[in-house]
């Protein structure tokens, strides 16, 4: 795997995603297409470095941002954190947005391959079936 290619710069963990085309079971991506007037394969995602944004939100301003920077990551900008990276509860338990910045964050710190080899799929699994304790964070049990 490519690591680099398949996270996005915001540090979405494309390689995990249920969208990704390496992942995507056919009953999600149909059901995803139909619901958005367009083909399985259309929603298939390949990673938004390889296919310019998202999928499913290909208009990303998290993207274009990076690239207006000349940046890889969002860690590297000078601005960072920004306000596109906050948090919202609105959506919070399907999609993985409120957890780029604690990505960005262990990326910076021990390093992208590092990360991705041994952080990433239980970030994404205590972020979405964790427990959450207060102090302690998502906990899986």
């Amino acid at each position: 795997m490519d690591c680099f290619k398949l996270t996005a710069p915001c540090g979405l963990d494309c390689f995990n995603c249920e969208i990704y085309e390496g992942n995507a079971a056919p009953e999600m991506l149909h059901a995803l297409a139909a619901q958005l007037g367009r083909t399985p394969e259309e929603v298939a995602c390949k990673g938004c470095r390889q296919q310019n944004g998202c999928s499913v939100h290909p208009e990303c301003a998290t993207l274009k941002c990076v690239r207006s920077k000349n940046v890889d990551f969002c860690y590297q900008c000078g601005d960072f954190p920004c306000e596109k990276l906050t948090p919202s509860a609105q959506g919070a338990e399907r999609y993985p947005h409120n957890y780029k910045l604690y990505n960005l964050c262990r990326i910076q710190k021990s390093g992208l391959t590092n990360w991705a080899e041994n952080e990433a799929t239980d970030i994404r699994r205590r972020y979405f079936k964790g427990q959450f304790i207060v102090g302690l964070g998502p906990v899986l049990k």
